[in-house]
This record gives C-alpha cells, structure tokens and sequence, in this order.
C-alpha cells in the first residue's frame, strides 16, 4: 500500500467541508487495500471575528456574499443534495445562526493527540452538531458533548475549553496555510504538495488520490 499523507484544511462552519469529508471518506474506502491515509485535520477559520451570540445566517450571507434568500434557499438544496450523496443530512433550514468556531479548532488540534482516529472522530461529531442539528458552537456544553460522542475524554476537554491551551498553536496552523496561499476550504493537501479544493465528488478524489499514490502526478 502506498502511504498517503492528507492534511484537511477547513472549518465546521462550513457546509461543503461536510461534503468534501464525506467524499473523501468514500473515495478512501473505495482505495481501500491501495493507498494508506494519515488523514490530519488542520484549522481555517471562515469568520474569525464573530462576536459572541454568532450573526443570524440569511443575515451574513448577505452581508458577506450579497446573496438574496431566495439564492440561499437554492445553494441549501443544491449542498443537501451533495450532502445525501455522501451520506450526511443537513439541517432543513441551515445552520440558523454563524458562530465563532475559534474553541472547536482548539478541541480538534487537543483530539489530534488522543489517539488513532480521535480527531476524525471529533471533527465528524462537530459537524453533525453545526450542520446536522444547527446546534451552537459557542455553547461548551454543545462542544463537550461532541467531545463525548466522538468518545474522548470530557475532563481533560473541559480543562482545555477553561484554559487558553492550544490557541498559539492552531493560530500558527491558520497562519502557515493563509500564507501558503489557502483562501478557501475545504482545501486537502496530499503529502505535502498536491491541492485539492472544495467538496469534490468522491471520483475526483479517488481518481486524484490513484494516480498520486501511483506518482503519475509530479
């Protein structure tokens, strides 16, 4: 099996970070016996200033974006669709509000070393709380039971959500890929060098991850 570093920069605020997880979870299943991942989730924060009390969605769509509702409406179905494709439901009216994600990187960057599979563990379970539930991601009660369904230690996530443990080190993380040209996510990176972007269909990723694993891509 050919080893496949994969580092997956993005945030859980955003819906086609799902998309693009989701995909590329099938496309390794698919590669199974082929390649052998070491998937890393790394930080990308969409909207790094939100207040506390997050802005309502329709509302920082506009703002950000200048989208009407009714193209709003239509880009929810369009990523609903994608979503059912690969296995996640999102919630019928989106997300509700915006909130700072800022804690969730923290959480993610401690997962990372709680073992074999933990961070994969957490970030799904973030993402099912803010996509699939509209859940508040400002809310450490919310975080913590992610923490507690990705099957982690509560304690020790309690300690870091009371501390400012891990914030120097995902804002280095957030500052190497803004510098490395990253503008948009969700951005995965093969071993270090080859870019993928946005939520691809699960044959992009299983055709781009073959043939780089199979050095046809230089």
């Amino acid at each position: 099996m050919t080893p496949l570093k994969i580092d997956f920069v993005s945030d859980i605020a955003c819906p086609w970070c799902a998309v693009g997880l989701g995909a590329l979870e099938k496309a390794l299943a698919h590669l199974e016996g082929e390649v052998q991942a070491e998937l890393h989730f790394q930080p990308f924060e969409l909207n790094p200033h939100m207040p506390p009390g997050g802005q309502d969605l329709g509302e920082h769509l506009t703002e950000k974006y200048g989208s009407t509702p009714e193209q709003q409406a239509q880009i929810r179905q369009t990523i609903a669709q994608r979503g059912a494709e690969v296995g996640f439901q999102f919630h019928p009216g989106g997300r509700g509000r915006v909130y700072n994600t800022f804690n969730a990187h923290r959480l993610l960057h401690w997962a990372e070393g709680q073992g074999a599979g933990a961070q994969h563990d957490l970030k799904k379970a973030l993402l099912e709380a803010y996509q699939g539930r509209a859940e508040c991601m400002e809310d450490p009660g919310v975080l913590l039971a992610c923490v507690k369904a990705a099957g982690l230690d509560e304690a020790a996530a309690r300690a870091v959500l009371a501390s400012d443990a891990h914030s120097a080190e995902v804002r280095q993380r957030q500052q190497f890929y803004s510098q490395a040209g990253i503008r948009s996510v969700p951005a995965i990176i093969i071993n270090d060098k080859h870019l993928i972007s946005g939520g691809q269909p699960v044959a992009v990723f299983e055709q781009a991850l073959r043939r780089i694993a199979a050095g046809e891509v230089s």
